[in-house]
């Protein structure tokens, strides 16, 4: 089977791949007609598709994260590799696929990953932090499991959100020894709780976001992990007036550094400013990864990454 980040224009393929994304649209003609605007996935990526002869019955039939058998020809459409399919059924359990083998996921195991986080929590010494970030890990511990860390920007996969929790540890745990001036308890839990309400945020299946939740939607992870500091506080019988209280919750509220990327205040401690470096640096570093990843390697230049201000990233041939 060819995967998608195999694919060249012009390539003519076959092979199983997941609906991430179906929407049922209606070309410019007179009169219109219907067609599937699509997203295929596998465990190398994602590419958009376009599927023209959509029939009553095929509407009734697709479905988003639905396994299907595609063949297809790629071609360029305004720059951009795209997927021109010319049949497509929905796989069946004769053709011996499962649909985990064609999600992309962090490359440790979950399991793996949440005892990492679990174990830096542990190691937190001051007894009040560490209170509070176990009450916030217990809300969404089983979901730390599989969710990722995002519906598009980084880390957007099977178990991305913790995989991107435990490398922010691994910075952060060098940083401390580099800059001893840093708290490390206040390191610790500001990266576990930074991103922690993102599973209430958004719905996502197999790591794969469908939508943002209500309260992501009004309320949002920053201020819901916020929140969980206070609800933490009280029940622990903390004072929500305490250095403790304040830092953690400083810490969650500037980690995005800008009113327009979602934080009500900027970084104004030590362990703030380097939570925000350390979070964007790794997000951004795996964007470049995951864009490296995901393109043919006969392809010089990525796709343009949004969260790098549109810019592509050169596949440095040394």
């Amino acid at each position: 089977m060819t995967l998608i980040k195999q694919l060249s224009p012009q390539d003519e393929f076959t092979g199983f791949y997941l609906l991430r994304e179906l929407a049922i649209k209606q070309t410019n003609g007179n009169p219109p007609k219907d067609y599937f605007d699509i997203v295929l996935g596998d465990s190398s990526g994602q590419l958009s598709a376009k599927f023209w002869d959509v029939s009553t019955a095929d509407k009734e039939t697709f479905f988003p994260m639905a396994l299907v058998k595609v063949r297809g020809i790629a071609h360029l459409y305004r720059e951009k590799l795209q997927v021109k399919i010319t049949k497509i059924r929905l796989a069946s359990d004769a053709d011996g696929v499962s649909l985990t083998d064609y999600i992309r996921s962090a490359p440790i195991r979950p399991v793996d990953l949440v005892h990492t986080i679990k174990a830096a929590a542990a190691s937190i010494v001051d007894s009040d932090i560490s209170a509070i970030v176990d009450f916030c890990i217990g809300k969404v511990e089983d979901k730390l499991m599989h969710y990722p860390a995002a519906k598009t920007h980084h880390h957007a996969y099977f178990a991305g959100l913790a995989y991107h929790m435990a490398r922010m540890l691994e910075i952060g745990e060098f940083l401390c020894r580099q800059r001893p001036f840093l708290n490390p308890d206040l390191m610790k839990a500001g990266i576990i709780l930074h991103d922690i309400a993102k599973p209430e945020e958004m719905i996502s299946e197999f790591g794969i976001v469908s939508d943002y939740s209500v309260q992501g939607k009004l309320i949002g992870h920053i201020s819901l992990a916020a929140n969980w500091i206070t609800e933490a506080a009280i029940r622990c019988g903390i004072p929500l007036e305490s250095e403790k209280v304040l830092n953690l919750q400083h810490l969650v509220l500037s980690h995005h550094n800008l009113g327009e990327w979602g934080s009500p205040v900027q970084p104004q401690t030590a362990e703030a400013v380097a939570l925000h470096h350390i979070d964007a640096m790794d997000a951004k570093l795996q964007m470049v990864e995951d864009a490296l990843d995901s393109t043919p390697e006969t392809e010089e230049w990525t796709p343009f990454i949004r969260g790098l201000e549109n810019k592509a990233v050169y596949r440095t041939k040394l």
